[in-house]
């Protein structure tokens, strides 16, 4: 039976940037927060691949997970995502898995069909096409993993007696994910191959409502093959910045975040007047879907545990929680963001502190036993010692 205190926690880093900075040193700072994470024991971090459009700015996520892998000890790495229409499936796979060797096993193998229009057409892929090459995809890939000898021809490869010459690290091999947003064709997906769901939508209006339905049909077709649905395996992204008030953290995000607003409405071909202030964009962000980043939390640790109890209602449980990475603040403000949650947020769905507060809660409970018990030893030490009732209170 699924319980909060099972809940996993991480970071999803597209990774989004403002345009006005060297892109140099945001990558140095992207490492510099893995680090960071593994140090405050984080779970996972989930890293993308995007080719276009400025902001998203890591197209190699495997190159970045072996940097990021070499500074950190336990923290495992997603490819969020690994989008598979623009790589040949055995070169994908030999990738992960020499990477899957170099981190010893830290790794998740994220799959997707690529987001960015951009991306696709310059690589000459028609968009409409993406989904069904994402399938083709995974049923070369799955067994290539498995170590099996897989002969296959589609319209865009070609794989003639193909094997992976690396094993995997796990003999049960390497996690595979499909991501959904607010279509069933991510649960789908997942469920036929019995894969695991990654829920990149999960608290825009539309995603959020989508995602007990896209469960129940990634449970359908999951059973249909022969497959288990399992909660455990089950991933939600949601965008969070926190502080100690919510004053603080609007502060904190206040000279960045028009930027990366900015991105997303350009993309979109938009300009709304909420866009023209950085409180407006705070309170958007807060109350509806952007597109990219669905509702945020930018606040305080009660608003983010009030949030991912939101999603527990909804989902009825999942497996790990993973925060939306937006650079939007200095660097100082995001540890403290990240340390705020793994500190008071974390050990709230992990009853860390249960014990320590039923300990306090006797004490209090039985306070004028203890306490009388504490005055009759010192009355004995002091007899033992004098022969003679003590006078006053001290010890």
């Amino acid at each position: 039976m699924w319980t909060a205190d099972s809940l996993n926690f991480g970071a999803f880093l597209a990774p989004f940037h403002p345009l006005d900075a060297d892109p140099a040193l945001q990558l140095r700072r992207d490492l510099d927060l893995m680090e960071h994470l593994d140090h405050l024991g984080f779970e996972e971090a989930w890293i993308g691949e995007h080719h276009s459009t400025g902001a998203e700015i890591v197209p190699a996520p495997d190159q970045f997970i072996a940097a990021a892998a070499e500074r950190t000890s336990r923290i495992r790495f997603g490819t969020g995502v690994v989008s598979l229409p623009y790589h040949h499936p055995l070169i994908t796979v030999d990738r992960i898995t020499q990477l899957d060797l170099q981190t010893r096993g830290r790794v998740v193998l994220g799959t997707g069909p690529g987001k960015i229009p951009l991306d696709a057409r310059m690589m000459g892929i028609d968009p409409a096409e993406q989904r069904r090459m994402q399938g083709e995809a995974l049923e070369a890939i799955l067994p290539l993993l498995r170590g099996e000898l897989v002969n296959m021809e589609t319209d865009w490869f070609t794989l003639r007696d193909a094997r992976a010459q690396l094993p995997t690290y796990d003999p049960a091999g390497i996690e595979v994910v499909a991501a959904s947003t607010i279509s069933p064709n991510g649960s789908v997906l997942a469920g036929r191959n019995g894969l695991s769901l990654l829920s990149l939508a999960a608290s825009s209006p539309s995603g959020f409502d989508a995602l007990g339905r896209n469960w129940e049909i990634y449970e359908k077709v999951a059973a249909e093959h022969g497959h288990v649905a399992d909660r455990a395996r089950w991933r939600l992204v949601n965008p969070m910045f926190l502080a100690e008030t919510q004053a603080d953290a609007e502060r904190a995000v206040r000279r960045r975040i028009q930027a990366m607003a900015s991105y997303a409405n350009r993309q979109a071909g938009r300009s709304p007047e909420w866009g023209e202030t950085p409180q407006g964009v705070i309170d958007h962000w807060r109350r509806d879907s952007l597109g990219e980043f669905g509702q945020a939390v930018i606040g305080t640790p009660d608003q983010a545990i009030a949030q991912i109890e939101r999603l527990i209602e909804q989902t009825r449980g999942f497996g790990t929680l993973l925060i939306l990475h937006v650079d939007m603040a200095n660097w100082e403000d995001t540890k403290r963001s990240y340390e705020l949650f793994a500190s008071e947020v974390v050990p709230h769905f992990r009853g860390r502190n249960r014990n320590r507060q039923a300990s306090l809660q006797y004490a209090e409970d039985h306070r004028e036993q203890l306490i009388g018990s504490l005055a009759g030893a010192i009355t004995k030490a002091h007899t033992d010692y004098y022969g003679e009732q003590p006078t006053g209170n001290g010890a």
